[in-house]
Order: C-alpha cells, then structure tokens, then sequence
C-alpha cells in the first residue's frame, strides 16, 4: 500500500479472483505491528473484521459507493 490509511477513511479492497467484486468499508481503528500494519474495518454489510492488506491491494475512497449509484 503506498499512501497511509487512517481512522475513519473508507477503503475498497480488490478482489481475490477473477470476477469477485470489491469490498468496502470504513476503517475503524490501525493498529501497528512488529511485522505491519492491520486495521478494524466496518465492512458494507455491517460486519467487522481486522484486515491486514497486501500490496497493491487497497485503495483509499471518500466514501463507500452502493452497486448501481455514482458518485
């Protein structure tokens, strides 16, 4: 990840796969470690899980968008 993420701000993570969608979600808390950085995310159904990203993988967005809007 090459920009700094921090509480509050929403991000996107790519998918996996193929043809597996993105998810998003709000950042809740970052917490730094001897090996990295992970994070708490409030991901867009209401559930929350820590997340510990690899490069490349994550971007930072202004909000969280819905299937079908524009933003």
């Amino acid at each position: 990840m090459t920009e700094s993420v921090k509480k509050g701000q929403y991000i996107v993570v790519e998918g996996h796969t193929a043809g597996e969608a993105p998810r998003q979600g709000q950042v809740l808390e970052v917490m730094e470690h001897d090996y990295g950085t992970s994070y708490r995310v409030r991901w867009e159904d209401g559930h929350e899980s820590t997340f510990q990203p690899v490069a490349g993988t994550v971007r930072v967005v202004d909000e969280v968008t819905r299937p079908g809007t524009t933003t």
